[in-house]
């Protein structure tokens, strides 16, 4: 760890602790929401923006608390397999990532001011509930993330919040259409955790970490992972039978071919370069699920 610690600065050791690659879910449900929006005629550019920018800082936010959180409860050992984390590879103190969650914090709270101003009291709610989630995941007296339910409030959150918020704050109403929409948009967003707590389940395990991938086994983490992605393609027919929606919004369907290479690549991983590949790749399939599904949704 030490050689890691002098080869990477400070700048990019923070940019480690953002995780970037994991920006692109945040943003996915908020191109869903703006594009719902324009369909019902209802588009505002300033608060679909701050709508990103907000979903942005709860990511890096949940990033740097589950770093910091992880490290004092002994999740991140030296043989784990995924990306280096800062805490517990010296690179950032828990002192200095501290203040960085406490900042991270407070620039949250001023787009939220902005946001709250716009949408209101429930939008309030909703951004307080994020940031308690966030820190909640593997901290506090709770941590829900160590008991199983992380796969709940990333769907919640990070999904159909995420979703659900962007549209009101723009249109000031929630129909039912919206609220059906943000469901396979949180369920790709969820597939990638299950992908990471796969990874990790013998350290998870070790650290006492009872992630529902260590309590189902890795097989019922692979049916739980195929059941996100298969569901979530299951979405866009029902708005197009049900709520009229125009045809266009099966345009996902052409993201299937990946969705069901990953699904077949994880049922065989079991290294941690294939694992992270896959990982990367349901990043890379929640984005472009998103992006058709937001596209098909504007066409008229």
């Amino acid at each position: 760890m030490a050689t890691k610690a002098t080869t990477i600065t400070k700048r990019q050791a923070w940019v480690l602790a953002a995780r970037p690659k994991t920006l692109p879910a945040a943003l996915s449900p908020v191109v869903v929401g703006a594009a719902l929006a324009a369909a019902a005629g209802t588009f505002d550019l300033l608060p679909a923006l701050a709508a990103a920018l907000g979903a942005l800082l709860l990511q890096i936010l949940s990033n740097f608390a589950n770093d910091y959180s992880d490290f004092f409860r002994g999740a991140d050992p030296e043989d784990r397999l995924g990306p280096v984390r800062v805490t517990s590879s010296g690179l950032i103190s828990p002192k200095e990532l501290r203040f960085g969650i406490i900042v991270v914090i407070a620039l949250a709270v001023v787009v939220g001011l902005y946001l709250v101003w716009v949408g209101g009291w429930p939008i309030l709610a909703i951004g307080v509930a994020a940031i308690l989630a966030a820190l909640a995941y593997t901290g506090g007296p709770f941590p829900f993330g160590y008991y199983g339910l992380g796969e709940f409030f990333v769907f919640l959150f990070f999904g159909v919040a995420a979703v659900c918020g962007t549209y009101y704050v723009q249109a000031h109403d929630l129909p039912w259409p919206v609220a059906l929409a943000s469901v396979p948009v949180g369920l790709l967003v969820t597939a990638i955790l299950v992908v990471n707590n796969y990874r990790d389940i013998d350290t998870d395990r070790r650290a006492g970490k009872r992630t529902l991938a260590v309590r189902m086994g890795r097989g019922g983490a692979r049916i739980e992972y195929a059941l996100c992605v298969v569901l979530a393609y299951l979405v866009p027919p029902l708005l197009w039978l049900v709520f009229h929606f125009t045809p266009w919004v099966l345009l996902p369907w052409l993201t299937a071919p990946l969705a069901f290479q990953l699904i077949r690549t994880l049922n065989r991983a079991t290294d941690g370069p294939t694992l992270n590949k896959t990982l990367a790749g349901t990043a890379r399939l929640g984005l472009l699920f998103s992006l058709l599904f937001a596209l098909g949704i504007v066409i008229p």
